[in-house]
């Protein structure tokens, strides 16, 4: 494998786009759609390639996160955070549980810690032991979206929502995220 590549959306060769797409849908046996893409554009992606073959993918976007501490309750919200939001990670099917997602991981936290003061992420079932192992805490406070007609609780993503903290922060309390199609976590 070599080195893991950092590019910003707008300096990533077409090609290496396509190749995280068709890696993102493979991995997600198709149920990653272009909502789901568009999700993973704008921002910072990692590249993990072997030869010219696309093994790893990853990228993290900005995302406006309204945090309140525990007990304060929305929605007076004590703080608005810029948060390094992690997207679109995925390894080849053959590649897994070789290092490759560690090296894509290392390379989008090192953005987050350098750039935000919080990273986010969603993570789904089979990689929750995943991200817990790499030092990302699972909040456990209720989360919230910011939708068009008002705040909305999101239950159904309590569980799986995992946070980088860079800066001090109370995972009891309540997390909104902004508003965007698709899923809003």
């Amino acid at each position: 494998m070599s080195p893991v590549s950092v590019l910003h959306t707008w300096q990533a060769p077409e090609s290496a786009l396509a190749a995280a797409r068709e890696l993102l849908d493979e991995a997600f046996d198709g149920d990653f759609g272009d909502d789901d893409w568009e999700h993973s554009l704008g921002g910072v992606h990692a590249f993990a390639w072997d030869g010219d073959e696309l093994i790893g993918h990853g990228a993290v976007v900005q995302r406006r996160l309204l945090h309140a501490r525990q007990g304060t309750g929305l929605p007076h919200t004590t703080r608005a955070l810029r948060a390094g939001y992690v997207e679109g990670v995925a390894v080849r099917a053959d590649r897994r549980r070789l290092g490759v997602g560690g090296a894509v991981m290392a390379a989008l936290e090192a953005v987050v810690r350098g750039a935000y003061p919080l990273g986010a992420l969603s993570a789904s079932e089979d990689a929750l032991e995943f991200y817990a192992a790499r030092g990302w805490r699972r909040w456990r406070g209720r989360t919230f979206a910011m939708t068009p007609t008002g705040v909305e609780r999101t239950e159904e993503e309590d569980d799986g929502i995992f946070v980088l903290p860079v800066v001090p922060l109370d995972l009891a309390g309540d997390l909104v995220c902004d508003w965007r199609d698709g899923d809003v976590w």
